[in-house]
């Protein structure tokens, strides 16, 4: 009699592992379509492109580049259909995400490069998913000529679909939409340690220097970037009008630096012929990543800051040097990818 049992007992286990294995053969959820761009917290998705992206054959047409965005079918099997994708430029998002996040700062505001008049990206209105596949991209185009990196610039998308679509987009609004803050960079471009560079009121050298502990530059083109002067950052409503442009002129391993600007309200002067030089070390405990610094020598200008106090202006004088350190996983092909940013 006890065989019995226990024969019945395991005829039991078998039969419910059974029905237990048989349903994850199932979809557990839905097949949503979403984008694969998390936000950070400033409500948008940072993206670095190169300036100039080089093609297969190792060539390259200065200001254009390229992202591949990718969309997902969520779902816990594989899309098993073919589906074509609607994607749309989003501005009305953008509005809600400026007003939300900065109110009447519209100086804060981050500015809409998808507009048609501005010729600064493209992109194709649709994207194909095959059976098996879960993954594809959005190949958007970028024509950076032009460009002025003062303004905060991103890309607003959106899944579109409707009644008559063979597919949902994502519930959940920031999975279904895309808030791109793109960032383009060439060779000299990013964050450059300013602890070594010194900004005093002319006349008061001696009463102690206003130091900045990062100094961004910023893409004009291939080969120049541009600062804010002294201690001017991305938060003063008039900070276009302190571009200081560097522009770097020499071989891989250095050169000089041509300091200049385009406002001569700014009375710029500059003391020293800057130079930069290019220093690249494998890492001691991770030899596939590659240190690349760059480093700015004998700056030593002035300028005026002629806005700060309503009817005077106040002389700065700025000197030191500013230095760039990249670090690049030279395991990964893609430039952009290979740089931890």
């Amino acid at each position: 009699m006890q065989k019995i049992y226990t024969l019945i007992v395991l005829m039991a286990v078998v039969l419910l592992g059974t029905s237990c294995n048989d349903e994850w053969k199932d979809e557990q959820y839905e097949h949503y379509i979403a984008f694969r761009s998390p936000l950070n917290n400033k409500g948008v998705t940072e993206i670095f492109v190169p300036y100039s992206r080089k093609g297969a054959d190792g060539s390259s047409q200065e200001g254009k580049s390229n992202y591949q965005l990718p969309l997902i079918v969520s779902g816990s099997t594989n899309n098993q259909q073919n589906i074509k994708v609607n994607v749309a430029h989003d501005p009305d998002t953008l509005q809600t995400l400026n007003l939300a996040r900065y109110q009447h700062r519209t100086d804060l505001f981050y500015v809409d490069m998808g507009e048609e008049n501005l010729g600064f990206v493209s992109f194709p209105g649709t994207v194909d998913f095959k059976p098996g596949e879960d993954v594809s991209l959005l190949d958007i185009s970028f024509d950076f000529r032009g460009i002025d990196m003062s303004q905060k610039w991103v890309l607003p998308l959106t899944v579109v679909d409707n009644a008559s679509s063979d597919y949902k987009s994502h519930p959940r609004k920031n999975y279904a939409k895309a808030i791109l803050r793109i960032l383009p960079f060439n060779s000299f471009s990013g964050r450059y340690s300013g602890t070594t560079l010194q900004n005093f009121v002319k006349g008061d050298e001696g009463s102690g220097s206003i130091v900045a502990n990062t100094v961004t530059g910023y893409v004009v083109d291939d080969h120049t970037i541009f600062f804010y002067a002294g201690n001017i950052d991305e938060d003063r409503t008039d900070r276009a009008n302190y571009k200081l442009f560097a522009e770097f002129n020499g071989a891989e391993t250095g050169g000089i630096v041509n300091f200049y600007v385009e406002n001569p309200e700014l009375n710029f002067v500059n003391h020293k012929d800057a130079s930069y030089r290019i220093i690249e070390e494998m890492d001691a405990v991770r030899p596939y990543l590659l240190r690349r610094y760059v480093i700015i020598n004998n700056i030593d200008y002035e300028y005026s800051d002629y806005t700060a106090v309503p009817g005077s202006s106040i002389t700065y004088i700025v000197r030191g040097s500013l230095t760039l350190v990249r670090t690049i996983n030279t395991q990964i092909p893609d430039e952009d990818q290979a740089i931890e940013w």
